[in-house]
């Protein structure tokens, strides 16, 4: 992993855990849900419509990657039907996944940096609540406890206040996860995340494609 790694203006090389030639994987400094991360381009393109073909065929790649990677971890004991049709322990078929992008400001983005919120759902633990339309993660997403770049904003707020300008709100709620209260992680924290993914990775023969980049 050459050089620091920046998600909009914030300098996250630490919390990476995956590069591609053309996008990098992060962990969440404040997750809706364990294993909730984010996966972007290595351009700071603002907008979806931005990146280039071979730059979203390489994004959507990337996060085909991490749901596996995540399935083999979360999902390795995940509670599922008996039977020659019942899926494989530690497969993405095993769970399930919320794929998110708020793709602009008015959609919620609070980081001015092309992001997919990838959100594994652990049957038994972090499923969603019952059947039928509506799931309580995107209005999550939407509000305080889903604010990206308020988060990384008050991080950073003593080192790059001037630089930054005001702090990102959050907005573009869906209509109706659980509600659980919830805090910036620590450095360490979110640093033991990235390296225990990492290994994850490397036991699935999954090397870092972007490490020479």
């Amino acid at each position: 992993m050459a050089g620091p790694i920046y998600f909009g203006p914030f300098e996250v090389t630490s919390q990476v855990f995956l590069t591609t030639p053309h996008s990098f994987a992060l962990v969440n400094l404040k997750p809706l849900l364990p294993g909730h991360i984010l996966i972007c381009p290595r351009k700071p393109h603002r907008r979806l419509t931005d990146l280039a073909a071979a730059e979203l065929t390489d994004l959507f790649q990337a996060v085909q990657r991490v749901q596996r990677m995540l399935a083999r971890h979360y999902f390795a004991s995940s509670p599922h039907g008996d039977g020659k049709d019942a899926p494989a322990d530690g497969t993405p078929e095993a769970g399930s996944f919320n794929i998110a992008i708020q793709d602009g400001v008015e959609a919620g983005q609070t980081v001015s940096h092309v992001h997919v919120h990838v959100i594994p759902r652990i049957r038994g633990a972090t499923a969603k609540e019952g059947p039928g339309s509506g799931d309580q993660i995107y209005e999550s997403m939407a509000a305080e406890e889903g604010n990206v770049g308020g988060a990384l904003w008050d991080r950073e707020l003593k080192k790059h206040r001037q630089q930054l300008g005001d702090r990102p709100e959050p907005g573009g709620s869906f209509p109706s996860i659980e509600e659980v209260e919830r805090h910036p992680r620590t450095a360490e924290e979110m640093n033991a995340e990235a390296n225990m993914f990492r290994g994850v990775l490397e036991q699935m023969g999954e090397p870092d494609d972007g490490a020479d980049q």
